[in-house]
C-alpha cells in the first residue's frame, strides 16, 4: 500500500519561516535552513517551501536560499510563490527544487500548467489550491488569499489535473492555522475527485488530525506548519502514532 506523506511547510516572508492564522496575524518561526536541516533528521518525507509574499510583492522568488536550501537536504522539495513563467520555473528547478507548486499564476494563465508540464513533466507540477468555505461551497482564493477568484475549487483541481498537473496541494483557509483539524470534506471530495496525489494542508493540531485525513479522504500527504516548527508534534512521534494505527507511513 503506497505510503502516506507527512510533509513540512516552510512559509517564507523577507528570509525567515513564518507562520499565520487563516493566512493574517503572521509571526516569525525560525531559520529555513536550520528549519530544513531538523525536517531531515526528523524523517520528514518531503519539504515544502512558499515564498508566501512573493506574488503580492510582484517579485521573483528567492532562489538564492531555495538553492541553500537544496543543498542541505536530502528528500523531495517543493518549492513556490512568485512563478510566473516557465522561465521563472526553469529558474527554480535549476536552483534545486524536485516539484513546481504554481496558484495565482496558473488561475490568470491556466496554459502555464502545461508548458511546465512539458517541459518538465507532470510529476513536478503541484497545483496550490487556497480555498474558502463561503456561501455554501469551497472557493477558490488567489494572491496569497487576498482575491476571491469565484471558482469552484472542485472543478478548479478537475481542470489543473486535465492540464496536467501531478499533485494537488489544498489548503483550506478557514482551518489554516486553527490547529482545529483538516478540512475533512472538501479535501474528501477532491481526493475523490482526481486522479492525482492530494496533499491535505490547513489545520492541524493534535495527531488525531493527520490520522483521520488519512481515514476519512484519499489524500496521500499531511501538511503542517506550526505544529512542527514550534515542537508540538515531533514528527518521529508522529509517524510512530498513525503506524500504531494502521496507517501506512515510513519509519
Amino acid at each position: 500500500m503506497l505510503k502516506k506523506r507527512i510533509i513540512p511547510c516552510l512559509d517564507i516572508k523577507n528570509g525567515r519561516v513564518v507562520k499565520g492564522i487563516n493566512f493574517e496575524g503572521i509571526k516569525d518561526a525560525g531559520d529555513p535552513i536550520e528549519l530544513a536541516q531538523r525536517y531531515v533528521k526528523e524523517g520528514a518525507d518531503e519539504l515544502v517551501f512558499l515564498d508566501i509574499t512573493a506574488t503580492l510583492e510582484k517579485r521573483k522568488i528567492l532562489c538564492e536560499l531555495v538553492s541553500e536550501i537544496a543543498s542541505e537536504i536530502n528528500i523531495p522539495f517543493t518549492v513556490g510563490g512568485g512563478i510566473n513563467s516557465l522561465e521563472d520555473a526553469k529558474m527554480i528547478i535549476n536552483s534545486g527544487a524536485d516539484k513546481i507548486s504554481i496558484n495565482s499564476s496558473a488561475i490568470q494563465n491556466p496554459k502555464l500548467i502545461a508548458e511546465i508540464v512539458n517541459e518538465f513533466g507532470s510529476q513536478c507540477v503541484v497545483l496550490a489550491i487556497d480555498t474558502k468555505f463561503v456561501d455554501n461551497q469551497w472557493i477558490v482564493f488567489r494572491n496569497g488569499g487576498n482575491v476571491n477568484t469565484q471558482l469552484n475549487a472542485l472543478e478548479w483541481a478537475e481542470k489543473g489535473v486535465e492540464l496536467g498537473a501531478g499533485e494537488i496541494l489544498l489548503t483550506s483557509m478557514n482551518n489554516d492555522g486553527t490547529q482545529s483539524g483538516f478540512a475533512l470534506e472538501i479535501t474528501q471530495q477532491v481526493s475523490e475527485k482526481v486522479s492525482v496525489p492530494v496533499i491535505a494542508s490547513g489545520g492541524a493540531g493534535k495527531k488525531q488530525d493527520f490520522a483521520e485525513v488519512f481515514e476519512k479522504s484519499k489524500a496521500t500527504g499531511a501538511l503542517a506548519a506550526s505544529v512542527f516548527h514550534f515542537g508540538q508534534i515531533p514528527i518521529p512521534e508522529l509517524k510512530e502514532f498513525l503506524n500504531k494505527q494502521n496507517i501506512p507511513v515510513r519509519i
